[in-house]
Protein backbone atom coordinates (compact mmCIF):
# COMPACT_ATOMS: atom_id res chain seq x y z
CA UNK A 1 0.00 0.00 0.00
CA UNK A 2 1.38 3.65 -1.06
CA UNK A 3 1.36 6.74 1.42
CA UNK A 4 -1.25 8.64 0.33
CA UNK A 5 1.15 11.72 1.77
CA UNK A 6 4.67 10.27 0.87
CA UNK A 7 4.27 7.40 -1.29
CA UNK A 8 6.29 5.05 0.73
CA UNK A 9 5.27 1.71 0.78
CA UNK A 10 6.37 1.18 3.67
CA UNK A 11 3.47 1.33 6.25
CA UNK A 12 2.77 -0.73 9.23
CA UNK A 13 -0.96 -2.01 10.46
CA UNK A 14 -1.94 -0.23 13.51
CA UNK A 15 -5.57 -1.16 13.78
CA UNK A 16 -7.91 -4.04 12.01
CA UNK A 17 -11.67 -4.17 12.50
CA UNK A 18 -14.59 -6.01 10.71
CA UNK A 19 -17.67 -4.02 9.50
CA UNK A 20 -20.71 -4.57 11.08
CA UNK A 21 -21.94 -7.14 8.75
CA UNK A 22 -18.71 -8.60 8.16
CA UNK A 23 -18.26 -7.70 4.76
CA UNK A 24 -15.23 -5.22 4.81
CA UNK A 25 -11.92 -5.29 6.83
CA UNK A 26 -11.30 -1.52 8.06
CA UNK A 27 -7.20 -1.20 8.42
CA UNK A 28 -5.77 1.69 9.97
CA UNK A 29 -2.37 2.42 8.96
CA UNK A 30 0.93 4.50 9.66
CA UNK A 31 3.46 5.14 6.83
CA UNK A 32 6.94 4.16 8.56
CA UNK A 33 8.63 6.96 6.44
CA UNK A 34 6.86 9.93 7.44
CA UNK A 35 4.16 8.81 10.37
CA UNK A 36 1.45 9.92 8.14
CA UNK A 37 -1.51 7.50 9.35
CA UNK A 38 -4.26 6.43 6.86
CA UNK A 39 -7.09 4.12 6.74
CA UNK A 40 -7.71 1.22 4.26
CA UNK A 41 -10.77 -0.95 3.50
CA UNK A 42 -10.48 -4.48 1.97
CA UNK A 43 -13.25 -6.28 0.89
CA UNK A 44 -14.30 -9.01 -1.22
CA UNK A 45 -14.87 -7.96 -5.29
CA UNK A 46 -17.66 -8.18 -6.89
CA UNK A 47 -17.29 -8.70 -10.07
CA UNK A 48 -20.28 -10.37 -11.42
CA UNK A 49 -22.54 -7.21 -10.73
CA UNK A 50 -23.37 -5.20 -13.92
CA UNK A 51 -25.05 -1.73 -14.07
CA UNK A 52 -27.25 -0.61 -17.04
CA UNK A 53 -26.67 2.83 -18.02
CA UNK A 54 -29.11 5.61 -18.99
CA UNK A 55 -27.60 5.06 -22.66
CA UNK A 56 -28.15 0.89 -22.80
CA UNK A 57 -25.09 0.70 -22.35
CA UNK A 58 -23.36 -1.76 -19.46
CA UNK A 59 -20.62 -1.52 -17.17
CA UNK A 60 -18.94 -3.62 -14.14
CA UNK A 61 -20.34 -2.18 -10.71
CA UNK A 62 -17.45 0.02 -9.58
CA UNK A 63 -17.86 0.67 -5.22
CA UNK A 64 -15.69 3.79 -5.47
CA UNK A 65 -18.26 5.67 -8.04
CA UNK A 66 -20.95 4.97 -5.93
CA UNK A 67 -18.57 6.38 -2.63
CA UNK A 68 -17.93 9.47 -4.65
CA UNK A 69 -21.32 10.28 -5.78
CA UNK A 70 -22.43 9.66 -1.70
CA UNK A 71 -19.23 11.98 -1.03
CA UNK A 72 -19.78 14.30 -3.37
CA UNK A 73 -24.22 15.22 -2.31
CA UNK A 74 -22.06 15.36 1.42
CA UNK A 75 -19.48 17.58 0.74
CA UNK A 76 -19.27 20.66 3.56
CA UNK A 77 -21.79 18.56 5.81
CA UNK A 78 -20.98 16.85 8.84
CA UNK A 79 -21.41 13.72 8.05
CA UNK A 80 -18.85 10.49 9.15
CA UNK A 81 -17.22 8.96 6.98
CA UNK A 82 -18.11 5.66 8.85
CA UNK A 83 -21.80 6.79 8.17
CA UNK A 84 -21.52 7.14 4.77
CA UNK A 85 -19.29 3.91 4.22
CA UNK A 86 -22.21 2.09 6.00
CA UNK A 87 -24.77 3.30 3.41
CA UNK A 88 -22.48 2.62 0.44
CA UNK A 89 -22.40 -1.31 2.22
CA UNK A 90 -26.35 -1.06 2.77
CA UNK A 91 -27.00 -0.46 -0.81
CA UNK A 92 -24.18 -2.66 -2.22
CA UNK A 93 -26.04 -5.44 -0.69
CA UNK A 94 -29.35 -3.76 -1.54
CA UNK A 95 -28.93 -3.99 -5.34
CA UNK A 96 -27.32 -7.25 -5.39
CA UNK A 97 -30.11 -8.79 -3.95
CA UNK A 98 -32.16 -8.08 -7.21
CA UNK A 99 -29.62 -10.21 -9.40
CA UNK A 100 -26.96 -9.54 -11.91
CA UNK A 101 -27.45 -6.67 -13.34
CA UNK A 102 -29.00 -3.55 -11.67
CA UNK A 103 -29.81 0.16 -13.78
CA UNK A 104 -28.46 3.18 -12.78
CA UNK A 105 -31.76 4.44 -12.27
CA UNK A 106 -32.10 2.06 -9.53
CA UNK A 107 -29.02 2.63 -7.59
CA UNK A 108 -29.68 6.22 -7.80
CA UNK A 109 -33.51 4.87 -5.88
CA UNK A 110 -31.73 3.31 -3.43
CA UNK A 111 -29.15 6.19 -2.80
CA UNK A 112 -31.46 8.73 -2.53
CA UNK A 113 -33.34 6.56 0.13
CA UNK A 114 -30.57 6.49 2.10
CA UNK A 115 -29.39 10.11 1.89
CA UNK A 116 -33.46 10.58 2.87
CA UNK A 117 -32.59 9.66 6.24
CA UNK A 118 -28.79 10.84 6.50
CA UNK A 119 -29.28 14.31 5.71
CA UNK A 120 -31.87 16.39 3.57
CA UNK A 121 -29.72 19.05 2.08
CA UNK A 122 -27.54 16.17 0.63
CA UNK A 123 -30.97 13.93 -0.55
CA UNK A 124 -31.62 17.19 -2.43
CA UNK A 125 -28.41 17.64 -3.95
CA UNK A 126 -28.43 14.39 -5.34
CA UNK A 127 -31.89 14.29 -6.14
CA UNK A 128 -31.21 17.22 -8.07
CA UNK A 129 -28.75 15.34 -10.34
CA UNK A 130 -30.61 11.73 -10.27
CA UNK A 131 -34.00 12.94 -11.46
CA UNK A 132 -32.81 15.81 -13.64
CA UNK A 133 -33.92 18.82 -12.24
CA UNK A 134 -34.57 22.02 -14.58
CA UNK A 135 -36.73 24.33 -12.66
CA UNK A 136 -37.03 25.63 -9.11
CA UNK A 137 -40.53 24.58 -8.56
CA UNK A 138 -38.99 21.05 -9.14
CA UNK A 139 -36.62 21.69 -5.60
CA UNK A 140 -39.73 23.37 -4.27
CA UNK A 141 -41.80 19.38 -4.98
CA UNK A 142 -39.00 17.84 -3.07
CA UNK A 143 -38.64 19.96 -0.32
CA UNK A 144 -42.46 20.37 0.55
CA UNK A 145 -42.46 16.13 -0.05
CA UNK A 146 -39.12 15.95 2.59
CA UNK A 147 -41.54 18.28 5.09
CA UNK A 148 -44.28 15.63 4.80
CA UNK A 149 -42.87 12.34 5.93
CA UNK A 150 -42.00 11.04 9.47
CA UNK A 151 -38.43 11.69 10.40
CA UNK A 152 -36.03 9.54 11.37
CA UNK A 153 -32.64 9.95 12.43
CA UNK A 154 -30.16 7.47 10.74
CA UNK A 155 -27.95 7.06 13.92
CA UNK A 156 -30.44 6.52 16.56
CA UNK A 157 -31.14 3.66 17.45
CA UNK A 158 -34.46 1.35 16.99
CA UNK A 159 -36.96 1.16 20.07
CA UNK A 160 -37.92 -1.93 19.04
CA UNK A 161 -35.68 -3.40 16.34
CA UNK A 162 -36.98 -5.79 13.96
CA UNK A 163 -36.47 -9.57 14.34
CA UNK A 164 -34.85 -11.55 12.08
CA UNK A 165 -36.48 -14.45 10.52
Amino acid sequence: MRCPKCGSRDDKVIDSRQSREGLSIRRRRECLKCAYRYTTYEEIERTDLRVIKRDRSHEPFDRRKLVNSLAKACEKRSISLVLLEQAVDDIIHEVETGGREVTSAQIGTHVMAKLRDIDEVAYLRFASVHRRFEQADEFVDAIQALGRRVKTNAQQRELFPAEKR
